[in-house]
């Protein structure tokens, strides 16, 4: 397997290890060769990590090529939680405290590098923080009050690596890429608790009342106690055996902390971090359909080396995303070249890379549900009322916000729209999934895979009825069995 060091500055680190190459972040984001390997290890070393920064993109575009990338998204993630981050230290909290014990100070900062601190007395600690968080550089930050707790976790760059640690860290990064292996971090048998999460405030909530009312008596009849819960209760989570999340899903709120916490906690889940990690990234989507040879409309990662060869690629009018938009947010229509310009702007300063897509106009889109493997409803979304998409946030009247659809039985849907996407839900494992297809000159494109699709009563059930609320309450016993 080919190992790659990305970082900022290729220039600043030397390595004695066979067999390893580093690059540069922005060569291994925009360089083609590298969306074509087959097998790689990613070791990500870029100075920056936050949300949508080129550290970011690394790994998710990694996990995208199907590379095994150090650290994961999910690891990056996980340190911006602060509410996980607590709950993690407390599992090994014995060790902290053993650890600390002969510090007579109120406070300490732990640094680790490659799961190594340059005092060996550390050793324990800094192993577990790293097994668990995965990321190269570490700074942990404890205080004493009646006992040692965790302040902060965050990652750090080189560049804040204290120059009397360099000749460590040298040592601790030789040892640890020459390693051929890394290591990476109550069962019911028919009734059991579940919780639904919901947000009252949740301005495009994926089911409305009258469907989570529907969930709870669909429960009630399979023995099922269900209950809505909302983002305040994540301290209450572990007293149920299943999460079924109804927020709607970004990286940056509570769902995908609840959706973290029940993974550690061995807790049923529809759905998924890393389905919502993949999910809500437009970025990841493009490179991972890309990959996997599944058609879309014309499609250019954009960032700023490229930006003004993309309309010769994708045309006008065009589509452009911000990595993280849901449900038509943060999804604009470009028609001219400054139009387009004057949005790439505007997107490029949120994030380091945007997506740019052609145009193609269809009176619907196929809406395909897929719940572990399995297809188990077919809409048709419309367009809203004199609009270019399914949803518009802009229009007067709420009934104009979004357009009418139609549920039909999945023998009905083309065989090629089903293969299409059966095959795109596959790219994301197991999970609940609605997939948007456009159908275009008898050509279907895959525009969307949404983790968390919407449920509604009346529309995505008018078909099936009850069976759609059974099949996913059995999809969580499943897990759960």
């Amino acid at each position: 397997m080919n190992k790659y060091i990305v970082v900022n500055q290729p220039e600043k680190w030397h390595f004695s290890i066979e067999n390893i190459t580093v690059i540069s972040s922005q060569e291994y984001l925009t360089n083609p060769k590298y969306s074509l390997l087959k097998k790689a290890r990613i070791f990500n070393l870029c100075k920056d990590y936050s949300y949508q920064s080129k550290g970011y993109y690394v790994s998710l575009l990694a996990e995208a090529r199907g590379h095994l990338a150090i650290p994961t998204v999910m690891n990056l993630v996980d340190l911006k939680a602060l509410k996980l981050v607590r709950i993690v230290s407390d599992e090994f909290d014995d060790v902290i405290q053993q650890s600390l014990k002969n510090i007579k100070s109120q406070e300490f900062t732990l640094s680790i590098y490659f799961g190594q601190n340059v005092a060996h007395k550390y050793k324990e600690l800094s192993a577990l923080f790293y097994k668990h968080f995965q990321v190269p550089f570490l700074r942990v930050k404890f205080n004493h009050t009646t006992k040692w707790n965790v302040q902060s976790i965050r990652a750090i760059s080189e560049s804040e690596i204290p120059v009397e640690h360099m000749e460590s860290v040298m040592v601790f990064a030789n040892q640890y890429f020459s390693k051929k292996r890394y290591d990476t971090p109550k069962l019911t048998k028919s009734d059991f608790d579940l919780a639904i999460l919901v947000n009252p405030n949740d301005p495009a909530p994926p089911s409305n009342q009258k469907a989570l009312k529907k969930f709870i008596e669909v429960a009630e009849k399979m023995n099922i106690y269900a209950e809505i819960i909302e983002p305040k209760d994540l301290s209450r989570l572990s007293s149920f055996d299943a999460l079924f999340i109804r927020q709607s899903t970004e990286v940056n709120n509570e769902a995908y902390a609840f959706a973290r916490k029940a993974q550690q906690d061995g807790i049923a889940i529809i759905d998924y971090p890393d389905a919502i990690l993949k999910c809500c990234n437009k970025v990841y989507m493009a490179e991972a359909l890309n990959n996997a040879n599944i058609d879309t409309p014309k499609t250019v990662i954009v960032h700023k080396d490229n930006r003004n060869d993309v309309i010769k690629q994708v045309g006008l009018p065009c589509v452009l995303k911000a990595p993280d938009s849901t449900f038509s947010f943060g999804v604009k229509k470009a028609k001219t070249e400054e139009e387009y310009n004057s949005l790439v702007s505007s997107m490029l300063k949120e994030s380091d890379l945007i997506i740019a897509q052609e145009f193609c106009p269809s009176d619907y889109d196929w809406r395909i549900g897929i719940l572990d493997d399995k297809p188990f409803f077919a809409c048709k979304y419309y367009m809203a009322k004199g609009h270019w998409q399914i949803y518009n946030w802009d229009a007067k009247k709420k009934d104009d916000q979004d357009g009418n659809a139609d549920c039909l039985p999945i023998e009905d849907v083309p065989q090629k729209v089903l293969d299409m996407a059966l095959k795109s839900a596959r790219l994301m494992g197991k999970g609940l999934y609605g997939i948007d297809i456009k159908v275009v000159d008898n050509k279907p494109m895959v525009i969307e895979i949404n983790d968390n699709p919407n449920i509604d009563l009346g529309v995505e059930d008018r078909y099936y009825g009850d069976l759609i609320y059974t099949e996913i309450l059995t999809a969580l016993k499943n897990r759960l069995d």
